[in-house]
Parts: C-alpha cells; sequence; structure tokens
C-alpha cells in the first residue's frame, strides 16, 4: 500500500529564537498544560494508594488493583480510541477528557466529606480516569508534530518528557505534604485543579489543526485499526520497541503497585517520607529526560536507546535490599537510575515514533503500539498484588526486579543493535512508502 495524500494544511512554525522552543507560543501552552496535568497526576499515584491505605485500609491486593484499573483502558478501548482519534479534531477531544477527569476526583474528596468513599468508588474513578487518559494522550501524539517543524519534534518531546518528570518530583512531596496537614483525600484536589488548568492551556492554542483527510473518514472503523496494526506489526523497529515496552511495563508497574504498601508496611516509613521518597526518585526521570537528546546526538540515537534501557534496569534490585534508615538510599538509588533510564528510552521511541510513522496513520500506529505495551501494565499491577499477597511484599519485589533487570535483552532481536540511529521513515518492511508529509511534522 502507498501512501499518496496530500498533506494537510497547517499554519507555518513560528519564528526561532535563541532558546529554541520557550519562545513558540503555542508549545509552550502544550507545554505547560501537560507540566501541571502531569504534577496533579503525580500527586494522585501517591495520594490516591494512601486513601485507600490510610483511609480504607485496603489490602495489598486492592491497592495493587488501583493501579490495574488505571491502565485498564488501554486493553478495552485503545484500537478503537485511536481510530476515533483519528477522524476527530484532537482539541475538542483533549478538552473533553479534561473535563471528565476534573470532575472524577473532585467526587473522591466530595465523597469522602459525606462519608460514603469506598474501595469500589477508587476503582470507578482509576477505570474512568484512566479511559480519559487513553482519547487525551493519543490525541496528544497526533496533536504535537504540526504544532513544531519535523526537526524541532525531539526537542518537543525532550522538554515535555524533562517537565513531566520534574512535576513526577514535586508531585510525591506535595502529596506527601498535603496528607500530613490535610488528608490523603485532600490531596486529590490538586489533580482536580491540574485539569482545569490543562484545559484552559488548550483553549488559548492558536494553531489550526491539520483538516483530516475526507477519505479517510469514509472507511470503516475496523478497516482503520487494521491498517495501524498491520503497520506496527510488519515494521521491524516498531515491533521490537512494543514488544520491549510490554516486557518493561510489566517490571515497573509490577514492583511500583506495591512499593507504597513495601514503605509503609514493611519499611515502616510514614506517608509523608513515602512521598519524599518518590521525589527523590523522580529525581532520575527529569536527568534522563533532559539529557536525552545530548548522547543521542553525539552516539546516535539507536545506540542511546540501547544503552539507557538495558543498563539501567538492573539497579531495581536494589529496591528489595531497602531498610530503614540510610537503608532508604537503596529505594532512592534503584528507583533514580530505572527512572532515567526510562525517562530516556520514553523521549527517543515517542519523537521516532512521530516522525517515523506516516501522519494520517499516526493516531493508530500510537493505540496499536500502546495498546501492548500499556496494556501490559495491569497484568503487571496484578502480578505485584498477586505475588505480595501470596508470597509477602519482599519477595514479590525481588521476582519482579529481576525480571525487570533482564527485558532490555529484547531489543537486542531486531535491527536496532545494528544500527547507529533510528531512521526517519519506514521501509519497504513495513507495507507502506511515505511520499508526502504534512507541513511541520
Amino acid at each position: 500500500m502507498t501512501d499518496t495524500e496530500p498533506a494537510p494544511p497547517c499554519d507555518p512554525p513560528a519564528p526561532r529564537r535563541r532558546g529554541g522552543l520557550i519562545w513558540h507560543r503555542d508549545f509552550r501552552l502544550l507545554w505547560i498544560g501537560q507540566t501541571v496535568g502531569k504534577l496533579g497526576s503525580s500527586v494522585t499515584s501517591v495520594a490516591l494508594p494512601l486513601v485507600a491505605v490510610a483511609t480504607l485500609d485496603a489490602s495489598t491486593f486492592q491497592v495493587a488493583l488501583l493501579s490495574a484499573a488505571a491502565w485498564l483502558p488501554w486493553l478495552l478501548i485503545g484500537l478503537p480510541a485511536g481510530a476515533w482519534v483519528d477522524r476527530l479534531p484532537r482539541r475538542p477531544v483533549m478538552l473533553a477528557c479534561d473535563l471528565a477527569s476534573l470532575l472524577l476526583f473532585l467526587s473522591v474528596p466530595v465523597a469522602a466529606w459525606l462519608d460514603r468513599l469506598t474501595i469500589g468508588h477508587l476503582l470507578a474513578v482509576a477505570l474512568g480516569a484512566g479511559t480519559a487518559s487513553v482519547f487525551f494522550q493519543t490525541a496528544y501524539q497526533v496533536y504535537l508534530p504540526p504544532l513544531l517543524d519535523r526537526g524541532d519534534v525531539a526537542e518537543g518531546n525532550a522538554k515535555v518528557q524533562a517537565t513531566e518528570a520534574a512535576a513526577q518530583v514535586g508531585g510525591p512531596g506535595v502529596a506527601g505534604l498535603i496528607t500530613q496537614l490535610a488528608g490523603a483525600v485532600n490531596a486529590l484536589l490538586v489533580d482536580a485543579a491540574s485539569f482545569l488548568i490543562s484545559a484552559f492551556c488548550l483553549l488559548s492554542i492558536r494553531t489550526r489543526e491539520p483538516r483530516l483527510p475526507r477519505a479517510r473518514r469514509s472507511s470503516t472503523l475496523r478497516q482503520e485499526i487494521g491498517e495501524g496494526l498491520r503497520f506496527v506489526a510488519r515494521d521491524p523497529y516498531l515491533r521490537v520497541l512494543t514488544l520491549f515496552s510490554a516486557a518493561s511495563n510489566i517490571g515497573l508497574l509490577g514492583y511500583q503497585s506495591i512499593l507504597v504498601v513495601f514503605l509503609v508496611r514493611e519499611v515502616g516509613v510514614s506517608p509523608g517520607v513515602v512521598g519524599v521518597l518518590a521525589a527523590a526518585t523522580s529525581l532520575g526521570g527529569l536527568l534522563g529526560a533532559a539529557s536525552a537528546t545530548v548522547p543521542a546526538r553525539r552516539f546516535g540515537s539507536a545506540r542511546t536507546l540501547l544503552a539507557a534501557e538495558m543498563g539501567a534496569a538492573p539497579f531495581g534490585l536494589l529496591i528489595p535490599l531497602t531498610t530503614g534508615g540510610p537503608g532508604l538510599a537503596l529505594a532512592i538509588a534503584g528507583g533514580f537510575v530505572v527512572g532515567a533510564g526510562a525517562a530516556v528510552g520514553n523521549v527517543l521511541k515517542g519523537s521516532f515514533r512521530q516522525t517515523y510513522s506516516p501522519y494520517a496513520l499516526l493516531g493508530r500506529v500510537t493505540v496499536s503500539m500502546q495498546l501492548v505495551s500499556y496494556g501490559s501494565i495491569p497484568l503487571g499491577a496484578l502480578l505485584g498484588g498477586a505475588l505480595g499477597t501470596a508470597l509477602g511484599v519482599r519477595p514479590a519485589l525481588w521476582i519482579i526486579t529481576s525480571g525487570l533487570a533482564l527485558t532490555g535483552l529484547i531489543l537486542l532481536i531486531g535491527p536496532l543493535r545494528r544500527q547507529r540511529d533510528l531512521p526517519d521513515q519506514p521501509g519497504l518492511a513495513s507495507g507502506i512508502v511515505r511520499t508526502r508529509e504534512p507541513v511541520g511534522a
């Protein structure tokens, strides 16, 4: 199949000034909105398990179910969501998701104030917010490239990833502080407010979205889903990256889903200290995202990706060694290095997918990959909960982090090991030859 559709129109990029994309008004608004949204989500990632543990006395498996529920929608609706995003204007989709998430997270403190909060309510909120996230994140991946010149996409992703990592540093600390002062339930108000700010930033963007091809709208949903799946399945790069991400996410979410339980009940730290520890480990993600493009330019994007993903994961084995007092440094060091490697990989993989895939397929390519990679996250969370319940939390961490340490070997299966840089367009192996691209993509 040959993709020869005319390039959708797009406003010309803003003139470049010293300082790069900081001076790009529309990117700056999108960047701010994403950063604030991730700050709120980072608060919730700590506050929601703390609500379950401290307020509702949830079991280890129930806490793990919260993580699973947040990611389950990628398995349930990921593929049709990608096709719908490729059909619809992306900004209205993102705005609707912000509003839905605002109402969902606001419902938790309201239910608590009325003494009606239950584990079932928390699971419903996690599932609903996860559904909104599927549509928002898919639409965002397609919405970003037309705002920028093609050569600026990697810089844009690096900036977004770095500030998202910074939000993950501050979020757990904010969650821990609010939890100590006002209770974990009230910390969720921060996340609710973040979605309001994100919506305001989106409304302020001036750049017109590329017009959707009419021919694409007339095809069936099943046909459109199939195009995305076939493109990913046939492409040697995307196929291996998808399998690796799935295995890696099982390990990452497997240990993260029971980490709060481990720190509170096994190590004996307070909720406030949990927030501080999470913030300290998130510094690794900040460092990795901020520096990802530097080694990629010097040593090659493919080599940097391999080094980051294969070299960082084994440090997760430090986490189950954690004890109280000075032994907490092991949890910080392990999480720091694992987070740094994952952040470098996310910047390079995300930029590669956005510039490598045909624009008309980008939403479906994104969710086809994320169906597998994100769809494995609930499995990882359930695995963590099941192993923690059956064997104990510390033995479960040993098993999961040992598996995580080996996931990088998957990247050696495909052509990455022979490349200096990731390619900028697919070859005939993918079944699609791209002949025209949208301006600014």
